[in-house]
């Protein structure tokens, strides 16, 4: 295994437990201001690893009836975090996807995987959750925020990019420290 595919290996685990999630979203001061309550930050952080949701689709039988269908998609990034009420045990309306650099992805690539899972949360969707978290009413968000995660041997063509596109990223040095290196947009920045 190449040390970029280990290292990718390595920060997907690292930040699949929600404590870690919460330390990578404090590259990012807009996003770590999204959870809930700090003082109760891991209630407040739900993490899914290789996240998927279930569309609905409705239609409508010949006797007039709604007929829904679930189909299940798996989304191109590699977590999800979920904001809790921890006090209620109900999500907000807020969810972080975090995008981490794929060995021999490319900013295309990489830019894609955000695009897509944009058009597949257009629509009206719910998670598959974790088992310890089934109990937590999860349909779709109000509005959905990428953290992309680039390495220091990722091209530079990349960060260029996620820069020219102002979408918010922090590289992950050989020793895994993180520096903030690019603030996201107005039009990304949460709402009060």
């Amino acid at each position: 295994m190449s040390a970029q595919k280990v290292q990718y290996e390595e920060l997907l685990a690292t930040y699949s437990h929600s404590t870690e999630a919460i330390e990578l979203l404090k590259c990012h001061r807009a996003y770590l201001e999204m959870i809930p309550s700090m003082r109760r930050a891991e209630e407040s952080v739900l993490t899914i690893p290789l996240p998927i949701v279930r569309i609905r689709h409705t239609t409508m039988a010949a006797n007039g009836t709604n007929i829904t269908t679930l189909e299940s998609h798996l989304l191109p990034c590699e977590l999800a975090i979920l904001m809790c009420d921890p006090e209620w045990k109900i999500k907000t309306g807020k969810e972080i996807f975090i995008f981490i650099h794929q060995p021999d992805e490319d900013f295309s690539d990489l830019l894609s995987r955000w695009r897509r899972t944009q058009i597949i949360l257009e629509k009206d969707y719910e998670w598959v959750m974790p088992p310890r978290h089934q109990h937590i009413l999860n349909d779709g968000a109000d509005k959905i925020y990428p953290l992309f995660v680039v390495f220091e041997e990722t091209p530079e063509r990349i960060i260029r990019g996620l820069k020219g596109a102002h979408l918010p990223f922090t590289l992950q040095g050989a020793s895994n420290d993180r520096s903030e290196l690019e603030e996201a947009s107005d039009s990304l920045a949460p709402e009060e």
